[in-house]
Order: C-alpha cells, then structure tokens, then sequence
C-alpha cells in the first residue's frame, strides 16, 4: 500500500476525531470531563462500548487464536453475559446509589482511606501498563505498513500518535470519549465485515456456502470437557464472567461511560444491549478468523508462525486496497479506543482519588497538567517496552498487570457481600500478598495439585485470597 494514501487516512481519522472533540467540548467543564454531565444517550454508550472491549489486542489477536483453539473463546463470551447481568443488578444500582464519580470512592466509605487508596492505586498500575501494552502492539503494526518506509523511528511515531489523543481528549473528557468510541466501533466492524466479505467473493462459495465451509471446518470446535486443560468449558465460563465483572464492573474505565447516563434504568438498558451485541461481535471476529485461515490454505499462502500476523498479511497484501484501508481503519481505531478512554480514566481517578477534584471542584489547571502527565507516562512505558524487545517479558508484564484486578475483586466483593469492617491499615498489605500467592500457586500448580493447570480462573482465586484475608483481619 502507498504510504501517501496511509497517511491520508490516519489523518483523516484523526482529524475527524479532533472534529467530534471541538463539537462535544464546547463550554466544557470538570463536570463534562468526569461525568459528561450525565447527559449520554445510552444506545451511544452501549454501541461505543463495544469498540473499548474489544481494543486492538482483539482486533489482530482474536481471529488469530482461531488456528490454535477454533472457536473456544466462545466459551468465555459467555461468561461474559452472566458478568455483565452481575454489573447491571449489583454494581451500577450501587455507584448510582452513592452518585459516584471514581468507582473507588466506595471503598473509602465501606472500609477507610487506605483502601480507597489501594483500589484507585492498583487500577492505576493496571491501566497504564494496559494501555501502554495494547498501544505498543497495534504500533508495532503501524510502524511496518508505514513508518519503516518513511524511515521514521518507532519513537517519534508513537509520541506522535499520544499526542493527537491528548489533542482530542485534554478537553472534553469523557464527554468526548463516549462518541468518539462510537466512530471507532463503527469502523472496526465495518473493517471486519469488508474482510469477510471480500474472502467470500475470493472463495467463490456464496453466503451458503462459506457457513457450511466454516461449520464443517476443524476451526468451529467450541467446548473442552477435559477438567486438566486451561480451555475447559467451566474454567472458561466462570473466568469469562469474573473477567467481566472486575474488567468492566471494577474498572474506572468502562464505569465512567456508564456513569454519562443521566438514569439507572438507561445505565441498566445500555450494559444489556451492549453484552448482547457483544456475544455476536465476537463470533463475527472469530468467524473472520476462520476465513482468513481458510482462505490462506486454498490460496497457498503460508500460515504465520506468530498467528496475531494473520490478519494483517492478508489484508494489507492479498485482498486489496479496499480491504487494506478498512483495516488500517479498524486497527487505528481498535487501538485508540481502548486508549483515548484509558488516559481519560486515569486523569479522572488520580484527580478525583489522589488529588480531591470533583465535577464542582473545578481545577482545570491541575487536570490538564495530570492529563499531560498521563500521557507522558503511556509514552515512556511504550518505548520501554521497545527497548526491552522480548515479546514473553512483555507479555508477562502485561499478565502482571492483570493480577491487579484480583484484590478489587475480593475488595468489592467482601464490602458487598458481609457487614463487616476490614481493617483498614492492612488492607494495602492484604492487596500485595494475594496476588504474590496467586503467581506462585499458578507457578507450581501441576505439581501441587496433580497436574492441574491454572487459565484465567486464577482471576477467582486471588479475589478470593484477599477475601479471606479481609474476613481474618476484620474487626468487630
């Protein structure tokens, strides 16, 4: 692809992004930045959301794993509806309830001030090193379908790109980020339904056809029954749904967009509409995944050995301009969906948790310099992660990361589910050992317990030792 038409349409992507930002951040002001005045329209909220779950990770990873495990993610996403029925019921009533605007403000009056502090701290941690991972991947992308040839260095490029989400978001906030999620979802699916649509016509099978071709496939397998492997049906079920409650439910990211809605009952509506959609927004990327597998067998085209890769060969060389624009689109804005809300989300957490702001306590000095820092800190993160260079270091420090959402679990859970008072004091302490003990439970598993192997569940086990490290410390 000529890098001149690239170029063309990234910057027409963010220039019509800066567009939406001057339209929705007109006369803005903390309230628009932390809450969007709670004045979104949930269908909006409901339709962007899904662009912010997926990110870019999904958008190359998921119809890669289809190679290795058929449709087994399946088994997750429907976890998801039970994780997503849980947040609507239990958590959303709860933040509307208290009228919130970072979710760990409710740890600050169920247990005290060090754990308000604990919870906003480890999301932090979290979010950073997230966002910092899933942008240093889609990047990666970037840089060879356009910077290499430019000979432009991999640093300038992603300070470049950071600073056109400052530009978009430093202003408007949240208010800006939930419709600017929705352009990005938009153009995500149409990225994957042109994909799909271009390999049918290339098979020359028909819409009939190309079912039958993919259901008769060895790709459309979905259930492990076997108790031992990491894809078993109810390891992935119970993890998709836990996934789903501290990745959503628990995280400031995806809350804010549901706090925008001005009612419960709307806030309740978009969280049911939204993981509905979502159940067949992934079954579409898994389907493409197959495709795309599919399609390189019959063509003769050599399957990657990095599988992620799939994707991206295939639409940038072999399916057409067309289908290489699209998918310069739908990879630009899987990428910055999940990172123009990310630092929107740890502006408003460390503002709001660290530094005392609220909608009416208005310091727009101080939140745009915390703005800026944020996105100096995503910057440094993502280029330490180049000089590192070891995808399986990366990769772990990314899986640490996730451990973090363990003691938020457990945190949440024993504050809604006991009258108890956890001890305030140890609770920091309680948040740094349950994910240690986790590491090294999965670590030594197989030989502890017979074999079995530890997958995403071990999310469940680290809420549940800080659970019971809260129940042991509580006081009467």
């Amino acid at each position: 692809m000529h890098p001149g038409l690239v170029i063309g349409i990234i910057s027409g992507y963010f220039l019509l992004l800066i567009l939406i930002s001057y339209l929705t951040s007109r006369h803005s002001d903390a309230g628009a930045f932390f809450t969007g005045n709670r004045q979104s329209p949930w269908y909006v909220v409901a339709f962007g959301m899904i662009g912010a779950s997926l990110s870019g990770v999904t958008f190359i990873s998921v119809p890669g794993w289809v190679g290795a495990t058929g449709f087994g993610y399946m088994q997750m996403v429907m976890g998801y509806l039970l994780g997503y029925f849980v947040i609507a019921t239990v958590l959303l009533p709860l933040y509307y309830k208290l009228n919130l605007i970072s979710i760990y403000q409710y740890l600050e009056q169920r247990f005290g001030f060090w754990s308000y502090k604990t919870g906003a701290f480890f999301f932090l941690i979290s979010r950073v090193i997230g966002a910092a991972f899933r942008l240093f991947l889609v990047a990666g992308v970037l840089q060879i379908a356009l910077f290499n040839s430019l000979h432009i260095p991999f640093w300038v490029s992603v300070l470049t790109t950071i600073v056109l989400i400052w530009v978009y978001t430093f202003k408007g906030g949240i208010k800006t980020i939930v419709w600017t999620d929705t352009l990005q979802t938009l153009f995500m699916l149409i990225a994957v339904a042109v994909t799909v649509v271009l390999i049918i016509q290339q098979l020359e099978v028909g819409p009939k056809g190309v079912i039958a071709t993919v259901t008769s496939s060895k790709y459309a397998h979905v259930f492990t029954w076997n108790w031992h492997e990491k894809s078993n049906f109810f390891k992935q079920f119970m993890a998709g749904a836990f996934i789903a409650i501290v990745m959503t439910g628990l995280d400031q990211d995806m809350m804010q967009k549901n706090l925008t809605v001005k009612t419960l009952k709307d806030s309740q509506k978009n969280m049911f509409w939204f993981s509905t959609s979502l159940v067949f927004v992934n079954l579409l990327f898994l389907f493409m995944g197959a495709l795309l597998f599919i399609y390189a067998q019959q063509k003769g085209i050599a399957v990657p050995a990095r599988t992620d890769d799939l994707y991206p060969m295939l639409a940038l060389n072999h399916l057409g301009t067309f289908a290489g624009v699209t998918f310069l689109l739908g990879i630009t804005a899987a990428a910055y969906s999940s990172a123009d809300s990310a630092l929107t989300a740890l502006t408003t957490s460390f503002s709001v948790d660290f530094l005392g702001m609220s909608a009416e306590k208005e310091n727009k000095k101080q939140r745009t310099l915390t703005h800026l820092a944020f996105s100096v800190l995503l910057f440094l993160v993502i280029i330490v992660f180049k000089a590192i260079n070891d995808q399986s270091v990366i990769s772990a420090v990314f899986t640490a990361a996730g451990y973090t959402y363990g003691p938020l679990l457990g945190m949440f859970a024993f504050g809604l589910f006991t009258n108890l008072k956890a001890n305030d004091k140890y609770v920091p302490f309680i948040a740094i050992a349950s994910p240690v003990v986790s590491f090294l439970l999965s670590s030594y598993s197989e030989v502890l317990l017979h074999g079995y192997k530890f997958g995403f569940e071990l999310l469940i086990v680290n809420g549940l030792l800080t659970f019971i490290g809260l129940l042991v410390s509580s006081e009467k």
